[in-house]
């Protein structure tokens, strides 16, 4: 079943979203300092990730090309009307939690950057549309399930909504698995995943950088270059190609 390991990963996350709201209340020098430290850990994550690449020309136009277009797209904006309409749908709830979020968008938004940037997210469903092996996507189950607990108990309950997210995101690549692999070469699947992990690395540093509360910065509108990444490995083969004949 191509989509299995996706739908493992989403219920992970729901479970580890649960229990972060679930666990005692905790006071805020508390949630504040583990939320500093998740923010340190992720930027780290992200320097990692962006090192993988040595075209830094094919990053920084994606970056650049990426956020113009998800600049026009409102890709930001409508994420997080979507939180703010899950909130007003919550709030018409009775809960009787005393850590009841006051923000679902934040923690829908942080979270689903989080959880669906990164090598993993994409090599995950790839391997389980294409051979059925989902040991990728249940290594990172285990990870967003951990850090669903730790994110929900300071974010709130938007967290567990990100599940969704994963499951659109990577259960689309997943079944688009067999289209891509006979699209493309092993080879230059294994450049744009690299330049795909790169442009992630950069985005994730934002994420990072948005929780540190060090500058607000639009991470969502850059998802375009993720997009851009990928299309300018086989581009640029293309070009290389045309100038050597």
């Amino acid at each position: 079943m191509a989509l299995w390991g996706t739908i493992v990963n989403a219920v992970a996350i729901i479970i580890g979203g649960l229990l972060g709201i679930l666990l005692p209340r905790i006071s805020e020098s508390i949630k504040n300092t583990v939320l500093q430290g998740l923010g340190l850990a992720i930027t780290v994550l992200g320097i990692t990730m962006a090192l993988k690449s040595d075209q830094i020309v094919i990053v920084i136009m994606s970056i650049v090309i990426g956020g113009i277009l998800g600049e026009l797209m409102r890709i930001e904006a409508n994420l997080t009307k979507l939180g703010d309409w899950l909130q007003t749908k919550m709030s018409k709830q009775p809960t009787s939690h005393p850590a009841a979020p006051t923000s679902i968008s934040e923690g829908f938004v942080t979270c689903t950057l989080v959880y669906c940037i990164g090598a993993m997210a994409i090599l995950g469903p790839l391997d389980g549309g294409l051979r059925h092996n989902h040991d990728i996507l249940y290594t990172k189950s285990l990870l967003d399930g951990f850090l669903s607990i730790i994110f929900a108990s300071t974010l709130g309950i938007g967290v567990i909504f990100s599940a969704a997210s994963v499951f659109v995101m990577q259960g689309t690549i997943a079944l688009l698995a067999t289209v891509i692999a006979m699209a493309f070469s092993q080879a230059s699947l294994d450049a744009m995943i690299v330049q795909i992990t790169a442009v992630g690395g950069v985005l994730v540093i934002g994420v990072g950088m948005n929780i540190l509360q060090i500058r607000k910065i639009n991470v969502a509108n850059m998802l375009p270059a993720l997009v851009i990444a990928a299309a300018a490995v086989p581009l640029q083969q293309f070009i290389t190609d045309w100038l050597n004949k």
